[in-house]
């Protein structure tokens, strides 16, 4: 039986830095008399980092120079940075360790996709880097999801075929991403947002070890 690789998503997957990206952008929009609100919020997500400030600048319509505009950028880094600086244990989502380790345990592969660019920095705070074979982050992706490069890069480091990889997403984006690649997409967090997911769990206290199993046979 050949090895499965399990790709899991970092924000809103294992842990849940979106709040802090959300602290970050609304202390930006504020200071430019924009007002920015979590419905706001949901626009962002898994947009880059230049793109999620063109939206937020658009709210307030207001135009700036290229020039002020890598100020905003370079600011927005260094207060998302800062928050996340304090991060523990305490900030992994329920029931992530459990299954990790579970797969660890069943000697499967683990990875991480993700678009962040601090993904490294993240999972050393939280305790749990040792945990996976491979990681691919924003440093080593030039396509944002739903292009499927950050999976498939994901999957080729732990020598997975793509039919053995499933990829656990928080965004139509990242769900998208698996489909294209022709992973197993499994969804976490609202199903009617991410039905175009094979699988869809609440989050991972939902989520038993023998669904886990079953996807190694």
């Amino acid at each position: 039986m050949s090895k499965k690789a399990f790709i899991f998503d970092l924000d809103g997957v294992i842990v849940d830095t979106a709040k802090y990206h959300f602290l970050a952008w609304q202390k930006i929009a504020s200071q430019l008399g924009i007002e920015f609100t979590p419905e706001h919020n949901e626009e962002l997500k898994g947009v880059s980092r230049v793109r999620s400030l063109d939206i937020i600048l658009a709210l307030g319509n207001i135009e700036i120079g290229q020039e002020e505009k890598n100020k905003w950028l370079t600011q927005k880094n260094e207060d998302y940075l800062s928050y996340i600086e304090h991060m523990d244990e305490t900030e992994i989502l329920p029931g992530v360790v459990n299954i990790l380790e579970f797969i660890k345990e069943k000697k499967q592969l683990i990875a991480l996709g993700s678009a962040s660019k601090n993904a490294r920095p993240i999972l050393e705070k939280v305790k749990i880097l040792h945990l996976f074979d491979a990681i691919v982050d924003g440093n080593d992706v030039t396509n944002a999801k739903p292009d499927p490069e950050v999976f498939l890069r994901a999957a080729k480091l732990v020598k997975a075929k793509n039919a053995n990889a499933i990829v656990f997403e928080d965004s139509v984006a990242g769900i998208q991403a698996a489909n294209i690649a022709n992973m197993i997409s499994v969804g976490i967090g609202d199903a009617n947002i991410l039905h175009e997911a094979k699988y869809n769990f609440k989050d991972f206290t939902f989520m038993d070890t023998s669904f886990i199993e079953a996807l190694m046979n």
